[in-house]
């Protein structure tokens, strides 16, 4: 008997568990359920996508989707995002948002109370720039709740330096309170994540490391990074459409990028979960769908989506009230 996406009870966007990467496959409807069909010789294998329980579809090179499956995925309320192999842009040449061209689900009716809030404050600069310093400085607690607290990178050999992460960290706080403005807030950033490079290498023995263009296949823990970082991009995307936020409202990244506020609501994890991880799987040796399911598992067991809503939705709250 055929299902339809509106017999199916939702799930919060924030309790999801899966987050899909594709490729070299087809998406289509199989007797009312999302499914996406791989070919072996002369089978062709159907695999199930529960969409209620999904939050984001990441299509690479080689897929291709029918139109009832996006009415499906968008009556779900899942995002699709098209992106090249391996999660990372398939053409440098192409400028899309975010590296990736984001598919939101279409709907009137969606509330605009935080849309509303966020507004009120971002038109005023200094405002603007304390919820850019807001999200740095959730960033910092994240990082150093993961990396000295979690248990799984323990048992995954990530033996971390505490007193020099705790003096990076603090360092960078110190940072983000005093500056000027969001350029400053930029290169605080970029400075920390540099020495988060330097310790996650010590912390593994991976050696030297020097952090590549994007798309370099050379070194396995820069190819990681670029696909795990394009997983936290799927849940920035997914938190943003929840609270119906778009892209170009971003606090950090909006003068270089259009989708910037996917990019600032990514940074909340990016550098907590998915960095640690690609050095532990460049050590492993692991392949990219080995990396693709540790990342998915570390994001859905620190409830990385929640915290990103949860983030957001206090900055606009904090701010909504600070604005005249």
């Amino acid at each position: 008997m055929p299902i339809s996406s509106s017999d199916l009870k939702s799930i919060l966007h924030s309790k999801r568990a899966n987050l899909y990467y594709l490729e070299h496959c087809r998406v289509l409807v199989n007797g009312g359920r999302v499914e996406f069909v791989t070919d072996e010789g002369k089978r062709s294998l159907y695999w199930n996508i529960p969409i209620a329980n999904t939050t984001c579809v990441l299509l690479g090179t080689g897929t291709s989707i029918t139109q009832a499956a996006m009415r499906e995925l968008a009556s779900a309320g899942v995002l699709v995002g098209f992106c090249g192999g391996g999660g990372t842009p398939l053409f440098s040449a192409n400028e899309i948002d975010v590296e990736v061209a984001w598919f939101s689900p279409q709907s009137e009716y969606r509330p605009t109370e935080y849309l509303q809030r966020w507004v009120k404050f971002w038109f005023d600069d200094a405002l603007r720039l304390e919820a850019a310093k807001q999200i740095q400085r959730t960033r910092l607690t994240f990082v150093r709740e993961r990396w000295s607290c979690s248990r799984a990178l323990r048992e995954a050999g990530f033996d971390i330096d505490a007193a020099a992460l705790d003096k990076a960290l603090q360092a960078c706080a110190q940072g983000v309170d005093s500056a000027p403005d969001v350029t400053h807030l930029l290169t605080e950033e970029a400075r920390l994540t540099k020495q988060l490079f330097k310790l996650a290498a010590r912390a593994t023995g991976y050696g030297d490391f020097v952090r590549g263009q994007r798309g370099d296949a050379s070194d396995p823990a820069n190819r990681f990074l670029d696909h795990g970082n394009y997983l936290a991009y799927g849940l920035g995307a997914t938190a943003t459409w929840v609270l119906g936020l778009p892209h170009g409202l971003a606090v950090l990244h909006g003068k270089t990028r259009r989708g910037g506020l996917v990019f600032d609501a990514a940074d909340l994890v990016k550098d907590a979960i998915i960095l640690p991880q690609a050095f532990i799987s460049a050590m492993r040796g692991d392949d990219e769908q080995q990396f693709r399911q540790a990342c998915i598992e570390a994001l859905t067991r620190s409830e990385s989506l929640d915290f990103m809503i949860d983030t957001l939705k206090l900055i606009a709250d904090r701010l909504g009230k600070a604005a005249p």
